[in-house]
């Protein structure tokens, strides 16, 4: 396939969006609506006929083919098992399209609100529909797509920031020093865990990846699906002091042991995860710099501020990473 291999949208217009659907035999009204989507460009569209739909057009040269296609047959197998997510729909037989170079997957329109997760019931539910999810991923490993580790969410989008001098110079050095010290932790944590199991996840399972109606939750975007341990999934649901990250924790282990057995030594990452996430999003952001709807909508990063409280975060990130687990007192 012929794709685009920057990171431009400049060719993505309106009219090529338009068009793109079209070329599925959709008959649009004309209407369209920018969803919230930087790693991608995602649209409501309007049909002649029917319900929107949503298009998304994939970041040029981010996926190859084989993982987006691996993506789509993970959704709809969770689907094909009434678990609630949105999959790619078939479209003259397959799920992932191309049209002026771009690529692109629709899919049906599925509205909802954020989810309460300061409400105990809310988060046991999730729990429930995670551990669900994750008996599924648990089947199978992916082939074509990368997995969550120190190197990949840490060593090399360290490397990154390094090699490509998004560090102001005057603090490379503590920049250099504390991120090598928080990746020795995030070492330590997984040694204290020992050989836990990878499976296939949803990958960013925030709460704007949720959306909630009176029939409970739909997952959606799993764009960052990729192989990791199952706690990936469960700490973002987690906020607020130790206390409070203790018991929510318990509220989605309640719902989520119903349906998948949750390996406690896994807790021992929690933070880990969180100091790889910190370091990878730093890295996502500079690979991306380029894109002018970066610079619109993060106009805060790489400034001299910026890199003083990521040099602060990762040392309380050190002091996280050195305290018990969460079902320690």
């Amino acid at each position: 396939m012929d794709t685009k291999t920057d990171q431009s949208y400049s060719s993505l217009t309106p009219d090529c969006v338009l068009n793109a659907l079209e070329s599925l035999g959709l008959r649009c009204d004309g209407r369209l609506l920018a969803l919230n989507s930087y790693e991608n460009r995602v649209y409501q569209i309007g049909m002649e006929e029917g319900a929107p739909l949503v298009a998304k057009f994939y970041r040029p040269a981010r996926w190859t083919d084989d993982a987006i296609l691996e993506e789509h047959a993970f959704v709809q197998e969770l689907a094909g098992r009434e678990i609630p997510v949105v999959p790619a729909l078939t479209l003259d037989g397959k799920t992932l399209h191309e049209f002026d170079g771009f690529r692109f997957a629709v899919f049906s329109r599925h509205g909802g609100r954020a989810p309460e997760l300061e409400n105990r019931d809310t988060l046991e539910w999730m729990g429930r529909f995670l551990g669900r999810i994750h008996a599924v991923g648990a089947l199978e490993p992916f082939r074509h797509r990368p997995a969550l580790n120190i190197e990949t969410f840490g060593v090399a989008p360290r490397d990154y920031l390094l090699a490509q001098d998004f560090i102001p110079a005057d603090l490379d050095a503590a920049y250099r020093s504390v991120a090598q010290q928080a990746l020795e932790h995030v070492r330590h944590c997984y040694a204290r865990a020992g050989d836990v199991k990878n499976l296939r996840l949803h990958g960013d399972c925030h709460a704007g990846n949720v959306l909630w109606t009176d029939d409970g939750p739909h997952f959606v975007d799993f764009d960052d699906s990729r192989m990791g341990p199952a706690v990936q999934d469960l700490w973002m649901l987690l906020s607020g002091e130790r206390a409070d990250m203790v018991r929510q924790m318990g509220d989605v282990l309640a719902g989520y042991e119903d349906f998948c057995k949750f390996d406690e030594r896994e807790l021992h990452l929690v933070e880990a995860l969180r100091t790889l996430r910190l370091i990878h999003y730093s890295a996502w952001l500079a690979q991306r710099w380029d894109d002018p709807a970066f610079k619109q909508a993060f106009p805060w990063f790489n400034t001299q501020r910026y890199w003083q409280d990521r040099v602060l975060e990762l040392r309380e990130q050190i002091a996280l990473m050195q305290e018990p687990p969460l079902w320690q007192a």
